[in-house]
């Protein structure tokens, strides 16, 4: 089918990651289907429907790690679904999805204070804390503490090859915290001069795995074996249902160009391997924050139940 142009855009961004982080992708597919709701020119509950889970899909199609992609689209759908099945009008069903879109994003945003208002107890005056890539969650835990008064160092790998850790320290930066700079391979080199590492994540699996950009597990490592502790940041949206039945989550292979150009590739002959994520085992993480509590990593499957409980029975029907 033709998508609506203003979808496509956003599509595109989230694909090459103009929209970029977990949070802001699920919220641009939220904005997607409310697009559809506010122009579509269905006449029928069942055209209505279809426009929306076909455009749900392709959306989806864009970026198959980020949990939170198909979960904004399911936190919609399955509102939608419910107005559907009893017969709804197309007026009552764009409504539904307009209010349910704009509900998650709320929720969303709100989230990602609450995780920096619960977080940011867990940072103590003096601490060194090590952080990767760019975490609008992770980032929030730091924020709060320094308005709390607390003082403490920061290193932000510059997190190649996007360089998003360059965002987090520039933030970091203007609103005063201390902040070095550092490639990712000396992640090792400073972690006895650390005391905590906080990262954010773009899925967390039924038994605690994190996954997130690709270098976080190497860092979990470190610390692991230097005894610090490590702190993810994760609003449960980021939760992901599909571990439940045991699915595995699909992780990203980003294009060569971004690591070299063409040039480069085509006259040595060399292959590039980029994946865009990693997964961090449970046992390498110490606590989980979310917008609702602190919990362990193996605590993950309960959020899930609570969260997704109604996921096998719906999720044939929806993406």
């Amino acid at each position: 089918m033709e998508f609506n142009p203003k979808v496509v855009d956003i599509a595109e961004k989230i694909r090459d990651m103009t929209i970029r982080g977990a949070g802001k992708i699920a919220r641009a597919a939220a904005e997607c289907l409310i697009i559809v709701a506010r122009e579509s020119k269905a006449r029928t509950s069942d055209e209505f429907w279809r426009e929306l889970i076909e455009t749900a899909r392709f959306v989806n199609s864009t970026r198959p790690t980020a949990v939170s992609l198909p979960n904004a689209l399911r936190y919609v759908l399955i509102r939608t679904y419910k107005g559907y099945v009893e017969g709804n009008s197309v007026d009552d069903l764009r409504e539904i999805v307009i209010m349910s879109g704009e509900e998650f994003i709320k929720n969303s945003l709100a989230a990602v204070e609450r995780i920096g208002e619960i977080g940011s107890r867990r940072v103590s005056d003096g601490d060194v804390i090590l952080t990767h890539c760019h975490s609008t969650a992770a980032l929030n835990i730091l924020l709060h503490a320094h308005k709390q008064g607390k003082r403490f160092k920061v290193f932000s790998t510059e997190t190649r090859p996007k360089f998003q850790g360059r965002i987090t320290s520039r933030i970091l930066a203007e609103n005063g915290i201390p902040v070095t700079l550092i490639v990712d391979s000396a992640a090792r080199f400073v972690m006895d001069k650390v005391d905590k590492v906080v990262v954010g994540s773009d899925a967390i699996a039924a038994n605690g795995a994190v996954v997130n950009k690709i270098g976080t597990s190497q860092i979990a490592l470190a610390a692991y074996e230097a005894r610090v502790r490590v702190m993810v940041a994760a609003e449960t949206y980021k939760f992901s249902p599909e571990t439940l039945i045991g699915r595995l989550i699909k992780i990203e292979l980003r294009p060569e160009t971004e690591v070299v150009d063409k040039e480069y590739t085509e006259k040595y002959g060399v292959s590039v391997l980029n994946p865009a994520f990693d997964i961090t085992p449970p046992e390498y993480v110490d606590i989980i924050v979310t917008e609702k509590g602190i919990i362990p990593p193996q605590a993950a499957i309960l959020v899930l139940r609570r969260e997704f409980g109604w996921f096998t029975s719906l999720s044939k029907k929806l993406l």
